[in-house]
């Protein structure tokens, strides 16, 4: 297997695009599934389609500012209704993301443009440019600061909240950026990643990470590891079977994280 893709500049900028979106994926992943958040970015990502009917409906030249700008309101609405009701969490992330969704879809087919916007579902990593590749590495810059900055406090808040307030830390705010974060790094990473494949990409490798680590320095770094082996491993690979990028990556993700909960098992036996 030769070299012989980084000839084309799509290639070098889907390259590029993993080795910036996998530390962004495994970190933040970590803390999705610390915090039980799983279905919560899947809800978000499946939102992606009410965002691009907002933009449609109020003349966005940009689909992905409209997004991000949805997801960001949506993210934040849902943690506010989440936190002030007596349902369980699943049952109002359910609720929203099936609103959001189903708006989503019947705005767009009155438009007759759904069609237009089918891809977004399984997405195209061929497809990002440079300017994308350079807000990627601004993301992760924005990410690494975030993470320094807050994550004992998110770690303390998810443990007692009630405590961590004692303490001054105001935890719902905490709670509310970090959502911001998913929902923007999710909306930013749906058209080249998918509505139906983006979950997979947060949750796999801190997931398989999980299986096998018994430090948080493990934990974070193994996440990492998983996400950009995989991620470069699938880029490869699709290259040279002609089989879809995203989908390729999940598979292998999928395996990791299978062979980690076994050999996660042998360990404690």
């Amino acid at each position: 297997m030769t070299l012989d893709f980084l000839q084309f500049a799509f290639m070098r900028n889907a390259l590029l695009a993993i080795v910036l979106s996998s530390p962004i994926f495994a970190v933040l992943g970590t803390m999705v599934v610390n915090k039980k958040m799983a279905f919560f970015s899947d809800a978000i990502g499946h939102s992606a389609l009410c965002g691009i009917a907002v933009g449609v409906l109020f003349g966005f030249t940009s689909r992905s500012l409209s997004m991000v700008l949805f997801a960001v309101l949506f993210s934040v609405l849902l943690s506010y209704v989440k936190d002030r009701t007596t349902y369980g969490a699943d049952t109002i992330i359910s609720v929203f993301a099936s609103v959001a969704m189903s708006l989503g879809l019947v705005l767009l087919s009155m438009g007759g443009s759904f069609n237009k916007y089918s891809s977004y579902l399984v997405g195209d990593i061929l497809s990002i440019t440079g300017t994308e590749v350079i807000f990627l590495a601004v993301c992760l810059v924005l990410v690494a600061a975030f993470w320094v900055f807050s994550y004992n406090r998110l770690c303390s808040d998810n443990l007692n909240r009630g405590l961590a307030g004692s303490k001054g830390i105001k935890g719902r705010v905490y709670d509310y950026v970090f959502s911001a974060f998913i929902a923007v790094v999710i909306m930013f990473s749906i058209r080249w990643i998918g509505i139906l494949l983006i979950n997979s990409l947060i949750i796999l490798p801190a997931a398989s990470s999980r299986n096998i680590s018994h430090n948080t320095r493990t934990y974070h770094l193994l996440s990492v590891i998983f996400s950009l082996v995989c991620g470069i491993a699938g880029l490869l690979l699709s290259y040279y079977t002609s089989a879809p990028s995203g989908p390729v990556i999940v598979l292998l993700l999928g395996i990791t994280f299978f062979v980690t909960f076994i050999a996660g098992k042998v360990i404690q036996d």
